[in-house]
């Protein structure tokens, strides 16, 4: 009897160990991804851009985009991007520079809905980084981080070739970052973790992004399949 209340105790104490360590403790390589996990694997950069971006116009060029056989990423600010869809607050009268349209499409042709889909824009095709090289295209997954929060979105758009750091008004919503395209933004601490040859299926679907995000992060932080 002592040995059967021996073996069940030490049963119980197993699953409640389970149940407080994260997945990665556990071995449980099927649990999600947490803010610290990823921001470990691209604590150190091997810079892959031929030089650095600017976060805004005029500001210093102090960003490199950095490289690992699975990803690409950056750490920088983020400026609103409201183009696409007109929506009640993506319009030209919420953003004075808005634009009816984004680089890469929805399903049925129209522009992506920045208001409602968490996107992030990439700067257009230039001499610091070609993105085509590194498996980076429109639709792609990307896990962006900011205070603690992981938040999976897709390639939606470009910017200029000279400026990194910029995401859709539902993405800083989703981060907690204000996403007023005139006064939001924040100046620094964003990560941006760009899944090489990723793709999301439809573009617009933020399922979809979460799913495929998950999966990718997973198998970066973790490996296997």
């Amino acid at each position: 009897m002592r040995t059967r209340m021996l073996v069940l105790s030490a049963l119980s104490g197993a699953s409640l160990l389970a149940s407080v360590l994260p997945a990665a403790a556990t071995g449980d390589r099927a649990g999600p991804v947490g803010a610290a996990e990823l921001l470990a694997k691209v604590k150190n950069c091997t810079r892959i851009s031929h030089g650095r971006y600017r976060t805004d116009e005029g500001a210093p060029a102090t960003v490199p985009v950095c490289g690992t056989d699975q990803a690409v990423f950056w750490k920088a600010d983020m400026d609103i991007d409201c183009d696409g869809k007109v929506t009640s607050v993506c319009n030209t009268r919420t953003d004075p520079a808005f634009q009816p349209d984004t680089a890469f499409g929805a399903s049925d042709g129209k522009p992506l809905d920045a208001a409602r889909l968490p996107y992030v824009v990439v700067p257009g095709s230039g001499r610091l980084w070609d993105r085509s090289r590194s498996g980076i295209a429109g639709g792609g997954v990307v896990a962006v981080i900011h205070r603690g929060k992981v938040r999976y979105a897709v390639v939606g758009d470009t910017g200029p070739s000279g400026i990194i750091g910029e995401g859709s008004y539902a993405l800083a919503d989703a981060l907690g970052i204000d996403p007023d395209p005139k006064t939001g933004g924040v100046a620094s601490g964003v990560t941006y973790i760009l899944f090489r040859n990723s793709v999301v299926s439809p573009i617009e679907s933020s399922a979809a992004a979460a799913e495929v995000g998950a999966a990718a992060a997973r198998k970066f932080v973790r490996g296997g399949a």
